[in-house]
């Protein structure tokens, strides 16, 4: 009794293991460890224990990193690299418009004084990343984002004792920049995200991020411009977008919603496995910013409305770290078991296809 016992304890820690390994020497191995145990043993030692679930950890890593060599995985890294660039110059562009076009709707005291270098440098900084790596030199463009990614920390990194609020607020672009700094490393042929994406692809992605930055610089200048005096005009207001006319409004947002839809439709059309692939690298990113929008929301205005910094707690920074790997990684384990389960079917499928008619 105590023999099967151990056995059943022995196989309980041998399922940390990857499956193929257990299938290959799972046997043997219980064997040499019943056959080590001392007489009425019914428990696997500590070391035992230890070498059993670190050998097995160890095995699953190895799997693991075998599985991103996949050319699916380098295809995908190549295609988020230059699309998250895109977005990253987008949006640097747009920041960089706020500073030089005057918003009418502001009183002339808060107006922005002008952009300065560090907005120009974002713009021409992630322009850079994008047309060096579809140029085929994936290096400098790795190299670059690295910088982007470092000048976040110096630059912003800072600010988390004295603006916390802004720090969080722009978490989700320093991920951004991670993933394209993370996803231009990752070794590709030359030109991949060219091949792979399609001048057609890549042309409506540069130009709905175009399109965009360019709505949200046309709402801005056309907003209604500033009165001291009372005005019994009504303004419609949408998040960002201003405007004496609800009809105006709807054009902007159907402006921004074609140029959306343009963009997914462009990616829904990639090969399902770089697809599923691409919104895996990109999971975490969405995963962060529902957590700053949520989990922290009552945060954010407590800081507003108190008038000075509030300093997270360490379990709401451990929420922040730990929500983009953990998403990054449950999306591997999905894509895998989804794709698996298909091959599995699609032997099956064959299987019955070779097997005679009765």
């Amino acid at each position: 009794m105590s023999a099967a016992e151990l056995e059943r304890r022995y196989r309980r820690l041998l399922a940390v293991h990857p499956w193929e390994h257990r299938r290959v020497y799972e046997e043997e191995m219980v064997a040499v460890l019943l056959a080590g145990a001392r007489p009425g043993q019914t428990r696997p030692g500590l070391r035992d224990t230890v070498d059993l679930i670190g050998a097995g950890l160890r095995a699953r890593l190895r799997v693991g990193a075998r599985g991103f060599t996949e050319p699916a995985w380098a295809d995908a890294a190549a295609v988020t690299g230059v699309l998250v660039a895109l977005v990253l110059c987008a949006a640097a562009g747009r920041s960089l418009l706020d500073q030089l076009l005057v918003d009418p709707s502001l009183p002339p005291p808060v107006r922005p004084a002008g952009p300065d270098l560090v907005d120009w440098l974002r713009v021409a900084g992630w322009a850079a990343v994008a047309v060096t790596a579809l140029a085929g030199l994936p290096r400098v463009a790795a190299g670059l984002a690295w910088t982007g990614v470092a000048g976040w920390l110096v630059l912003v990194g800072p600010g988390v004792t004295d603006q916390p609020t802004y720090v969080v607020d722009t978490l989700p672009q320093f991920a951004l920049a991670v993933v394209a700094a993370a996803a231009l490393t990752v070794p590709a042929p030359a030109r991949r995200a060219v091949a792979v994406l399609g001048v057609r692809r890549l042309v409506v992605l540069v130009a709905a991020g175009l399109a965009v930055v360019s709505v949200l610089a046309v709402s801005r200048l056309a907003r209604p411009p500033f009165q001291v005096a009372a005005d019994s005009r009504p303004v419609y207001v949408l998040y960002d977008l201003e405007a004496r006319s609800e009809l105006v409004i709807w054009l902007y947002v159907a402006g921004l919603a074609a140029a959306a839809l343009a963009a997914v439709a462009a990616l829904a059309t990639l090969d399902r496995p770089v697809r599923r692939r691409v919104a895996v690298l990109l999971a975490p990113v969405a995963a962060l910013a529902l957590v700053i929008d949520t989990a922290l929301a009552g945060w954010a205005v407590s800081t507003v409305h108190m008038g000075h910094a509030i300093a997270l707690v360490p379990a709401q920074w451990l929420l922040l770290v730990l929500v983009p790997p953990v998403t990054f990684l449950a999306g591997v384990l999905l894509v895998r078991r989804r794709e698996e389960t298909l091959r599995m079917v699609a032997l099956g499928r064959a299987a019955d296809r070779e097997r005679p008619a009765s």
